[in-house]
């Protein structure tokens, strides 16, 4: 992975962090221990962890996807082991993109 593919996917970790605080004001309806959130995304998507990032909250970002399938999912966990989904798709693609040489402003 490089270095601009895991500060765009920390970037998003910290959006979708914030995002994962409304899903726990929805209720625990999209909420379940990790364990059982992990075998049902394999079991009934194909999905495996992708990458993972750690929030300033202590709360762990992972995205799952399929690579046969494209399917994906992003959920948050708390220290508590509480795994809640916080989004999900389909088309995901695993990139390795260059970073743009120093002082280019792309």
């Amino acid at each position: 992975m490089t270095d601009r593919f895991v500060k765009l996917t920390m970037l998003s970790a910290g959006i979708l962090l914030g995002a994962a605080t409304m899903v726990k004001a929805q209720g625990a309806q999209n909420c379940a221990p990790r364990d059982l959130v992990v075998e049902r995304l394999a079991d009934k998507y194909g999905e495996t962890r992708q990458s993972m990032g750690l929030g300033a909250n202590n709360n762990m970002m992972e995205v799952f996807a399929s690579l046969e399938t494209g399917s994906w999912t992003i959920t948050v966990t708390t220290a508590q082991g509480v795994t809640c989904l916080v989004a999900s798709g389909q088309a995901f693609e695993e990139l390795a993109e260059a970073l743009p040489p120093q002082g280019d402003d792309a």
